[in-house]
């Protein structure tokens, strides 16, 4: 098949979940002989140059430059006479249209998948062009209950209050459009059912990120740190921000006081001015790393510390295939298929957190088994082949059901 990926940026490095989800399943659609046309906005925040993506054969990269830099005054203009949300108004751009048509009269395609909620009005251009190209989408995130959840918890009164519009017109808008997909592609399951509730109409399959386990082997000459923590994401993530302040309040200081030996080690692009400088004792902050793996394998246990969000946490999914123990809130871990005290640890109040790193510190919780079985769920069930062939049985539903409309 010919498959035309539409991705809200270039899916290059594979350094943070969105990248990784894109371009993996670009990769294995290649190397199962399939041909992909990778038609990505390239941002500012992420922006590549067009080669970046000629390590894979069968995939060709094509990229229209826009700039989706958060602006206060058209985030006003919007609050007061935009049609969309500002989290997607961003990413809606003639030019993208405009090469996108080209695409589509000059080229047959076997099917479109659009990557996310920020790129899922380009359905309209696709339906206007090609109404029988059967289109599915992969909800990376239901974008609206990430945008709840921190308004929910914010303090500052006006902030809350702009958080509450743009959940509410992200709410709307994936209303409007998710349920007009010939088909959905739900990253966990409890999405799939977020997704229905939407009143997206079957297929809404789920289809989980995967990892490409080639780039996840351990390196047996990387001995981890002891009484070691780490964390690691893209700390200009919201969700991400809020729930490592949420540790440094609430859990560190007691753990710090109570473990004295203990280390907590940070990681992650576009790492904030004033973590950068934060001056803790035992707390060490990397900021972007090049290697996660490498990163990963020395310390010893991962803290997953998250509050808010959807989707899936590809991280989670990369720290198990390497054999690590992890740490994580319940919704840290949502849509991954682990027991907690068996391949995985999870707790959510401060109380809980301090009593498990307690027993982390004193020797008292077998990390080393429960990252071997992580290790083992990842290898039986997150194998990037494995979700690409979820993605073809998708492929061929979602072509049935446009030819039939």
């Amino acid at each position: 098949m010919h498959i035309l990926q539409i991705c809200p940026r270039v899916p290059f490095p594979p350094h943070d979940g969105g990248a990784i989800a894109m371009h993996d399943v670009a990769a294995g659609l290649a190397a199962q002989g399939h041909q992909v046309t990778v038609l990505a906005i390239n941002t500012p925040k992420h922006f590549q140059p067009d080669t970046v993506l000629s390590h894979l054969p069968g995939v060709r990269l094509v990229t229209v430059f826009v700039d989706t830099s958060l602006s206060p005054v058209k985030a006003l203009k919007n609050l007061l006479t935009g049609t969309v949300p500002y989290n997607v108004e961003r990413f809606i751009s003639p030019a993208v249209e405009a090469r996108l048509v080209e695409l589509l009269r000059a080229e047959t395609f076997d099917v479109v998948q659009v990557e996310g909620t920020f790129v899922a009005w380009y359905l309209d251009v696709i339906k206007r062009e090609a109404p029988r190209l059967p289109v599915v989408l992969r909800a990376h995130n239901v974008e609206y209950t990430i945008w709840q959840m921190l308004a929910a918890r914010e303090t500052n009164p006006l902030k809350r209050l702009y958080l509450r519009h743009l959940a509410k017109g992200l709410q709307k808008f994936e209303e409007q459009y998710l349920s007009r997909f010939d088909a959905v592609a739900a990253i966990t399951e409890p999405d799939q059912r977020r997704l229905r509730a939407l009143g997206c109409p079957e297929p809404v399959v789920f289809v989980p990120a995967g990892v490409d386990l080639t780039r996840f082997q351990v390196n047996p000459a990387i001995r981890p740190k002891p009484r070691t923590l780490f964390m690691i994401g893209s700390l200009d993530w919201l969700p991400n921000l809020e729930g490592l302040d949420w540790f440094l309040t609430h859990v560190w200081p007691h753990a710090h006081e109570q473990l004295p030996e203990l280390e907590l080690h940070i990681a992650g692009k576009n790492t904030p001015a004033r973590l950068q400088s934060l001056a803790r004792k035992n707390v060490i902050v990397h900021g972007f790393v090049e290697s996660a793996a490498e990163f990963m394998q020395q310390y010893d246990l991962m803290i997953v510390p998250l509050l808010s969000g959807g989707g899936m946490r590809i991280k989670i999914i990369e720290g198990m295939a390497l054999g690590k123990c992890i740490i994580s809130t319940g919704l840290g871990s949502e849509g991954i298929f682990v027991r907690n005290g068996f391949d995985i640890v999870l707790c959510d109040e401060p109380t809980e957190w301090l009593e498990r790193l307690r027993r982390y510190y004193h020797g008292e919780l077998d990390e080393t088994a429960i990252g071997q079985e992580a290790a083992r769920t990842i290898a039986r069930l997150y194998d990037n082949r494995r979700v690409v062939e979820g993605f073809l049985d998708l492929y061929s539903i979602a072509r049935s059901r446009a030819q039939s409309a």
